[in-house]
């Protein structure tokens, strides 16, 4: 069991409901990578996915359950568990969007890289990985 861990941003799990290869990547490394989200991300997808899904004619019901089941694999982060690195994180990445603090806070406390598809995450000292290149880091 390797000890590799990564953070998603509300993007990434989006995109994990609303496509294949982003949830077959979680799925095929649930064994050797430790998936993390904050609370928040998870309470954006639920915002964000029901316009959506209904853009593309997709029932949200079925959507959502996909969403709920990525829950088991990726673990949802609760905010007292990275408050205390608000301040620091928002030092970092505010100038850029000051919304993103949740997922690069998280990032800092368990000292591992940002999964998203967000330049704002970009220079901000914690490792950045998009989708297109993210199985470099999975599978090294």
């Amino acid at each position: 069991m390797s000890n590799k861990a990564i953070v998603l941003d509300a993007n990434i799990l989006i995109r994990a409901v609303l496509g294949k290869r982003v949830r077959e990547l979680i799925f095929e490394n649930a064994a050797t990578v430790k998936f993390f989200a904050p609370d928040v991300a998870y309470a954006d997808a639920r915002k964000y996915l029901p316009a959506l899904l209904e853009k593309r004619g997709v029932q949200s019901g079925a959507a959502l359950k996909v969403l709920d089941s990525l829950e088991i694999i990726v673990q949802s982060i609760d905010l007292e568990l990275y408050a205390g690195m608000q301040q620091q994180a928002l030092q970092r990445i505010a100038v850029r969007d000051a919304d993103d603090w949740p997922v690069l806070a998280c990032a800092m406390s368990l000292d591992c890289p940002v999964w998203t598809e967000d330049a704002d995450f970009f220079g901000t000292g914690v490792a950045t990985w998009t989708t297109d290149r993210i199985e470099l880091y999975l599978r090294s």
